[in-house]
């Protein structure tokens, strides 16, 4: 069996490496902050209530952004939305890096949060665009592309911890650096398409299968929310390991999904999209939901590592179908499907937290592991509508 796909052209292929940058770029910015969290909390005499509320107010930055950057990417086209966008997210850090205070940190937190929250829904826009000029799947690659920004950005901030840099300086060099790449990346991005303006979609609020694509989002990010805070107490408190052991399974958690993320084009090239995500879905569920009812470190890990695997790829391919259902309004499609998976991602530990208060951690714990199998049954949503040609 012989396939013959047509070359990428040249503009393609620049404006592939120009998604790549923004990605790169947007998981820096975000590995940048995080790693200095304990040199500004400690600058600035904060305690842990009040880290909440700056950590808060990312979120609440994020969400507001996504409300109107759906509307913008779809009337002026994802492009002329990044260029802007890219600079002030790079700009933004400027100002928790220069925070004298509570106010200060949390007003710049918001703009940061903002910024992102723009590029994250117009860079996923622009590399629907981009996949569609490919006629293959691209788009987990760039996911696990922002997973290895996050692992620049949170190293070199370790060094400039261990080296005892200045937070000012460090985010000023990581601002500068960060605006020369989205401005090269910038300049290789597709143009606005025409279409885009003049087919525009005059549909309003969220269509059934964007809401469903939402709740698939919802789930898995509820998921991934809830391994950065809980695993670790998991194998700690509920196993009784050690502390280093109780960090080795959000590590296993995270790396096996980066790592699944590179191979997972392929794999939607080669079985599909909807046997992807349902395969997904179930190493998840049940990878995760064995590993804890064995109750035994060893297994635990295992169970984390499989379930990172498992995750590594719904988003993803939600993202891609929320983007292709109607070309004209990606920007806002996109933006209401993120909203709800960062929802998730905020809900995850709170809802843990929760179930935990009222029965136990291992209880809790299944239940992010009950909705990658539900993601497994509602498989068939990802599925590609058919182009009218």
């Amino acid at each position: 069996m012989s396939e013959t796909l047509s070359a990428p052209a040249d503009s393609d292929r620049r404006a592939r490496w120009g998604v790549i940058g923004y990605f790169v770029a947007t998981g820096a910015a975000l590995g940048t902050w995080t790693s200095r969290i304990p040199a500004i909390k400690q600058d600035l005499g904060l305690d842990d209530g009040q880290v909440t509320v700056a950590l808060f107010a990312i979120a609440v930055g994020s969400v507001l952004a996504m409300q109107v950057v759906g509307h913008l990417a779809d009337r002026f086209g994802s492009a002329r939305v990044l260029g802007p966008a890219g600079l002030a997210m790079a700009a933004s850090l400027l100002v928790p890096g220069y925070a004298g205070s509570l106010p200060v940190l949390v007003g710049g937190l918001v703009l940061f949060g903002a910024g992102h929250g723009v590029v994250d829904v117009a860079m996923n826009a622009h590399a629907m665009q981009v996949q569609r000029r490919y006629s293959r799947p691209i788009v987990i690659t760039f996911h696990a592309l922002f997973s290895v920004g996050g692992l620049i950005g949170s190293g070199v901030g370790a060094v400039a911890a261990q080296l005892s840099t200045p937070v000012s300086l460090h985010f000023t060099l990581a601002a500068i650096a960060l605006a020369l790449l989205v401005e090269a990346s910038r300049r290789r991005l597709l143009p606005a398409e025409p279409q885009e303006a003049a087919e525009r979609s005059r549909a309003r609020g969220m269509s059934p299968a964007i809401l469903l694509l939402g709740v698939l989002a919802f789930s898995c990010s509820l998921g991934e929310g809830s391994m950065a805070d809980w695993s670790p107490l998991y194998l700690h408190d509920e196993l009784r390991t050690s502390p280093a052991i109780a960090a080795i399974g959000y590590a296993v958690f995270s790396t096996m999904m980066a790592i699944c993320r590179f191979l997972g084009d392929h794999l939607v090239a080669r079985f599909g999209p909807v046997v992807l995500v349902r395969t997904c879905g179930l190493i998840a569920g049940v990878g995760m939901g064995a590993g804890l009812l064995a109750h035994h470190p060893v297994a635990a890990i295992i169970g984390f590592a499989l379930f990172g695997i498992g995750l590594s790829c719904i988003i993803p391919q939600v993202f891609s179908a929320a983007g292709s259902r109607d070309p004209a309004r990606a920007g806002r499609d996109l933006a209401q499907v993120s909203t709800l998976g960062y929802g998730g991602l905020l809900a995850g530990p709170v809802v843990i937290g929760v179930i935990t208060h009222w029965t136990d951690l291992t209880t809790a714990l299944l239940i992010p592991a009950a909705l990658a199998l539900v993601v497994a049954l509602t498989a068939p949503i990802v599925r590609p509508r058919p182009v009218r040609g």
